[in-house]
């Protein structure tokens, strides 16, 4: 059963409890399918999909049409390989190994498992489900905006959606995404302002509160909040070939250190999330 008050860091062992009623939806190329969206920069080098679940590729076009003129979203990422999301979180435990080297192997798996979400069949990873993405605002000339002033882009301070401190422009432009994209359909979750979800157990997790204020038109009371997930994780999509050079068991090569207008963080990282 649902908690009443779901944990804004959503742990592993609660969203085993969360139920998946695979629904069998198609994935769908975001790039053609959203051609409104911007596909930024990644963070990590490996090979990426452009590719969403059909409704949430349906919800990403009417986050854009409620955004205010001028705005845009950029994309990072959507449906992940579970090979990656197994990279990710090896080089997120190493990077805390070799950060704590006094901690014990439950202290270091605790760490790794809060800010990495490891590649498990009972809690599978919110993007190999095809329902989560990793978005922000751009400008229209598709340059990303201030999501995180006065901390820099890779504070994890700045990570959680109502992070206290925040400029102006900051929480202004978080605002802007959080209508939009609740308003098409999506929810957030709370520990990482970009990643945005539905149908996954995140999703389910999360519960209804989110857009408890969102006025529901007939699209949004087609796709409303079941008590369970509706979408699984997708190992192989049809079609889908897996770069051989991406799928071994290595850490992954960080291509941006930081600094603005090269990136930002993404659920899964070894600096953020799962």
């Amino acid at each position: 059963m649902r908690k009443l008050k779901p944990s804004p860091n959503e742990p592993v062992g609660e969203l085993k409890r969360v139920l998946i009623r695979e629904c069998g939806e198609a994935l769908v190329d975001f790039c053609e399918a959203c051609p409104g969206l911007l596909l930024t920069s990644p963070v990590f080098g490996y090979q990426r999909a452009t590719l969403v679940r059909a409704t949430v590729a349906e919800m990403l076009n009417r986050a854009l049409r409620f955004l205010p003129k001028g705005y845009r979203l950029g994309i990072i990422e959507g449906w992940r390989p579970i090979y990656v999301q197994r990279r990710m979180y090896l080089t997120s435990r190493m990077r805390f190994q070799n950060l704590h080297p006094e901690w014990n192997e439950a202290t270091l798996t605790r760490t790794t498992n809060r800010f990495t979400h490891p590649p498990g069949a009972a809690a599978p990873p919110p993007h190999s489900s095809g329902g989560a993405v990793d978005v922000m605002l751009v400008d229209g000339n598709g340059e990303r905006l201030d999501h995180h002033t006065p901390y820099a882009p890779f504070d994890r301070r700045s990570f959680p959606s109502y992070a206290k401190g925040l400029s102006e422009t900051a929480r202004r432009h978080r605002a802007i995404l959080s209508e939009a994209l609740l308003a098409a359909g999506m929810t957030n979750y709370p520990s990482e302002y970009w990643h945005w979800s539905y149908g996954d157990q995140g999703w389910a997790y999360r519960g209804p509160d989110q857009a408890a204020e969102i006025p529901k038109d007939e699209f949004l009371r087609s796709h409303e909040w079941k008590p369970y997930a509706i979408y699984g994780p997708i190992v192989a999509p049809p079609g889908w070939t897996p770069c051989a050079e991406d799928d071994i068991d290595e850490p992954l090569e960080r291509l941006w250190a930081g600094g603005e207008g090269s990136g930002f963080p993404t659920k899964g990282q070894s600096e953020t999330g799962s």
